[in-house]
């Protein structure tokens, strides 16, 4: 993000651009790429961009930024956007919020609601950057990539050795995907189509569409003269865990799936099983997979998420058998740029006063061409129902 005019605001340095437009809008990081600027200044908005080197703003940081006037915000995953902040928004005259993020579980959306804010997240661009992720971990820690890249770079490598990070061998094995949504099914592609691995998925609803798919690449293979893959939806997250050599957790993070992997369910799965999460940290019990990966050093964790976050569980950073990246699944510089452009179009629709998008599923129009030529319309509202904003209708 190059341009604008450097300035401070409540004693954070901001740069803002298009000074002269009509509604202010309030981001508190700077964005990637360009796309999402040139939406807010089509709309007429005046951007101002905290450039604050805090990794996390307070809720007093981010109302010093609101100010008394203030037509909406882009926020980030990591705020506390609740009652405090969406009241003072409402104060300051605000209309229009939207997280850069497709989860939303740091936003109380019915405050906002009862406040009449409409709340706008970034869905459909983030499918298979986190399934990559995903299948980037899984390999990682099958293989002990990390394990070895740091055995490397000491300079302990003193030649080849038959028993030299000896890993899993995924190719045929077995991988369970618990939550078998979008990404849930993209991360199904890449393990079973590149690693012609069977699969067993848990999922509250059957995926037909899924089961489907893989019963056809099954026929595929076995035209070829390959052994055919399977694919099962089993009853239980219990059963997929007993019986995979691969498990991916895809699921949405509520009650039901807050430390849904606990110290029980670790010990169903093989000692020799991979754990992948890139879905919320929350949904494992950290402190339990830390002593489980302690008790069994066969066993390999790639995690993206934690439940405590940024901290990591205690003993989590010793366990040389737990693959760890700092929460990256979204960033491709497609995804980034993408939520980026979804979030200012939120902002700026409901701004205008446009209708919510019919579906939000679908971003595609949103993605490229003239921003002028955008559909009129903020791609995801999440509680446009509750609010009864109309839907668009071409």
């Amino acid at each position: 993000m190059t341009g604008g005019t450097e300035t401070t605001v409540a004693g954070f340095p901001v740069r803002v651009f298009n000074e002269g437009g009509s509604s202010r809008v309030v981001v508190t990081k700077p964005l990637p790429g360009d796309r999402w600027l040139d939406i807010l200044q089509h709309a007429g908005c005046r951007v101002e961009v905290c450039e604050s080197p805090k990794t996390i703003l307070s809720v007093g940081d981010i109302a010093a930024l609101i100010g008394p006037q203030c037509d909406g915000v882009i926020g980030q995953l990591t705020e506390d956007w609740s009652a405090p902040l969406f009241g003072t928004l409402k104060r300051a005259g605000g209309r229009a919020f939207s997280t850069y993020a497709v989860g939303y579980n740091n936003v109380k959306v019915h405050d906002a609601t009862n406040l009449g804010i409409p709340v706008g997240n970034t869905p459909g661009v983030l499918t298979d950057t986190t399934a990559e992720i995903a299948a980037a971990l899984a390999l990682a820690a099958a293989r002990r990539v990390v394990e070895a890249d740091k055995f490397m770079r000491a300079g302990n490598y003193e030649g080849w050795l038959p028993t030299l990070f000896v890993g899993s061998l995924l190719q045929g094995k077995t991988c369970g995907i618990v939550g078998a949504g979008r990404i849930g099914f993209s991360f199904a592609k890449m393990l079973v189509e590149g690693h012609k691995m069977d699969l067993v998925y848990y999922d509250l609803f059957p995926q037909p569409k899924l089961e489907q798919y893989f019963s056809a690449y099954g026929e595929f293979l076995k035209a070829q003269g390959e052994r055919p893959v399977t694919v099962r939806r089993l009853e239980t997250v219990e059963a997929v865990l007993r019986e995979a050599d691969l498990v991916s957790l895809h699921c949405a993070l509520d009650a039901s799936t807050h430390h849904l992997i606990d110290a029980a369910h670790l010990r169903l799965m093989k000692p020799d099983a991979v754990l992948v999460n890139a879905a919320r940290g929350e949904v494992i019990d950290e402190a339990a997979l830390v002593a489980h990966l302690e008790t069994h050093p066969d066993f390999r964790a790639g995690l993206d998420v934690y439940e405590h976050e940024p901290r990591m569980a205690a003993g989590l950073a010793e366990c040389d058998n737990a693959v760890v990246v700092p929460h990256i699944a979204s960033a491709s510089l497609y995804t980034r740029g993408g939520m980026a452009t979804l979030a200012a179009a939120n902002v700026a629709a409901v701004l205008r006063g446009f209708p919510a998008w019919r579906d939000p599923s679908d971003v595609a129009p949103f993605l490229e061409g003239d921003v002028a030529a955008m559909p009129p319309a903020a791609p995801s509202i999440v509680n446009a129902a509750d609010l009864g904003l109309a839907l668009y209708a071409p």
